[in-house]
């Protein structure tokens, strides 16, 4: 293996990886991935995806309230997620994964955009970067981080956008992450955008479970499956894969202090 990759984004306390972490582990370390971030959705997973990170030394933690959890939000679960960042874990490396999201039945968009601005207070108070989904929403998304402005910036995950919306958001300092969709020949607006994008600004991830990869479609993705996402970018790219590997490890480290 050329490299060791991060996994910036993945859904470690999901299965298929419950009861099977060590064996995962095991996988993705074959396949180059040294270190991936397991990203909280909901406050009552906090406290699993903490002792994730605590038992397994490849593991890192991010936790926040997503989007799509608004039905079942209550106020109570700020107050959660504001404990656990005052015990500043060390391996708590970010707020995440949260956001905006116009896709999903009953949005209750007003709700979303003032979960998101309390998190992104929470934010730049403890100084962490952030993790973003962004469905339908990257415009009215950077108008909010213009509005809450974060030392530590953070990623917009999964980028399905055009290449305007990416610009803007890396111009207000946000890295760009690059998941399975580029993989897929007929993502040609995604991987077009990707190969204009600075290097400087990209990161890698999985979105384990989700997202599936090229060529394995119908089956829970996996860490190990960074390799192919990266494949896919050197193929788009100028640069050699090793500066890519490289440059994007770099970015990670900057980050999240990986």
């Amino acid at each position: 293996m050329p490299s060791q990759f991060v996994d910036t984004h993945c859904h470690f306390d999901f299965p298929p990886f419950c009861g099977n972490e060590a064996q995962s582990l095991q996988k993705a370390r074959e396949a180059g991935v040294e270190k991936l971030i397991a990203v909280g959705v909901t406050a009552d997973r906090f406290a699993g995806v903490m002792a994730l990170a605590d038992q397994y030394a490849p593991v890192y933690a991010a936790l926040g309230i997503h989007p799509m959890a608004i039905n079942d939000f209550q106020e109570v679960h700020l107050e959660q997620l504001e404990t656990w960042l005052k015990k500043r874990p060390d391996k708590l490396v970010a707020i995440g994964e949260i956001g905006l999201d116009l896709f999903i039945d009953n949005p209750q968009f007003e709700r979303q955009e003032a979960l998101l601005d309390a998190q992104l207070r929470l934010a730049r108070q403890y100084e962490l970067p952030v993790i973003l989904h962004s469905r339908r929403t990257h415009d009215k998304l950077a108008m909010h981080l213009r509005r809450i402005d974060l030392p530590r910036r953070g990623v917009v995950h999964g980028f399905a956008g055009s290449e305007q919306q990416a610009q803007a958001f890396i111009r207000a300092g946000y890295c760009i992450g690059v998941g399975g969709t580029m993989t897929y020949e007929r993502a040609s607006k995604t991987r077009r955008t990707l190969a204009r994008l600075p290097l400087s600004s990209l990161l890698l991830e999985t979105d384990s479970p989700d997202m599936p990869v090229q060529g394995f479609q119908g089956e829970p993705n996996r860490p190990e499956r960074i390799n192919h996402i990266w494949q896919s970018l050197c193929e788009i790219r100028k640069e050699s894969p090793e500066e890519i590997a490289d440059t994007i490890r770099a970015n990670t480290r900057r980050l999240f202090g990986l």
